[in-house]
């Protein structure tokens, strides 16, 4: 009984998040996501006659002999796309202060993004990771395989707590061979306790494999510490425990300081690979953020 029951509201979470982000997609997302990411280069289509103005370099030579007359080849634009969606699934994604989690967050733009690019019959993928690959959905296409995609964002459980951006960046260079279209979404700690970012070797080979975009999501409670007296603080990953005096001025300013530096640290390494990027906070409406991130492009 309490199988069916909470088989009976997974399907109703699948079915909430698909109608909310299906909409979204089709209404929003799914133009400006095609502009945003083009195909692999221009195939060819057909021939027809030499029209005025143009380009002579496309003649087909054999055609236009053959019939006395100049033709020229067409070319389109070769559409299909292999998309990933690089899920962190690790505990940190559980905290939230606001309507939402990081990790609720993520799901829902992970479903748009799955959406867009099936609305645009591009082939969909997820790999799901915390400090190791928890799950691998390898680019398919269909409503079976999206769904699949969806379910495993909702309800997947990690067997670990911890993240490792590299082990998911180089998983995907060594699973998907050919060029493809990478978001890599997560709330990016990943860091360490100097604030030195531990995945710049990885994501310095997958962006030279792949069109990877970044979509980072935080919580606004992160970015500084409350004046709240003395609180026993406990890392959701690691499980290491300590009091922090959140009434020291000089504790929340390290703090924040150290925050800061985190986000300096991103900048310059997402300036230095020319990578796509976008932060979105659990407090903000994500539609702006990921039109921002495709107008962008």
């Amino acid at each position: 009984m309490a199988e069916n029951k909470s088989a009976t509201d997974l399907i109703k979470k699948v079915r909430k998040i698909e109608i909310k982000t299906r909409a979204l997609s089709h209404q929003i997302f799914a133009g400006e996501y095609h502009s945003a990411f083009k195909g692999r280069g221009m195939a060819f289509s057909e021939v027809r006659e030499y029209q005025y103005g143009d380009d002579v370099r496309n003649m087909d030579w054999n055609v236009t002999a053959r019939l006395s007359s100049p033709f020229v080849k067409v070319f389109e634009e070769e559409r299909e796309l292999t998309v990933v969606l690089l899920v962190d699934v690790s505990r940190s994604g559980l905290f939230g202060t606001a309507a939402r989690t990081k990790r609720e967050l993520l799901a829902e733009i992970a479903a748009v993004l799955a959406f867009s690019a099936s609305i645009n019959n591009d082939k969909v993928g997820a790999l799901f990771f915390s400090d190791h690959i928890e799950k691998f959905i390898p680019p398919g296409k269909g409503r079976t395989n999206l769904l699949h995609i969806i379910r495993e964002i909702i309800e997947l459980k990690p067997t670990s707590d911890g993240t490792d951006i590299s082990e998911a960046l180089r998983f995907l260079t060594g699973a998907i061979k050919k060029k493809c279209t990478a978001f890599l979404l997560s709330d990016m700690l990943d860091v360490t306790e100097d604030g030195t970012l531990r995945y710049e070797d990885a994501l310095k080979v997958a962006v030279n494999r792949h069109d990877l975009s970044v979509v980072k999501v935080f919580d606004p409670r992160e970015q500084e510490l409350p004046d709240v007296g003395l609180v026993n603080i406990k890392d959701s990953e690691t499980g290491r425990c300590a009091w922090v005096n959140t009434s020291d001025k000089s504790v929340r300013t390290s703090y924040g300081q150290w925050h800061r530096s985190v986000g300096e640290n991103e900048r310059r390494l997402f300036n230095r690979y020319s990578i796509d990027n976008v932060s979105i906070a659990t407090n903000e409406d994500y539609v702006r953020g990921l039109m921002g991130l495709f107008s962008r492009r």
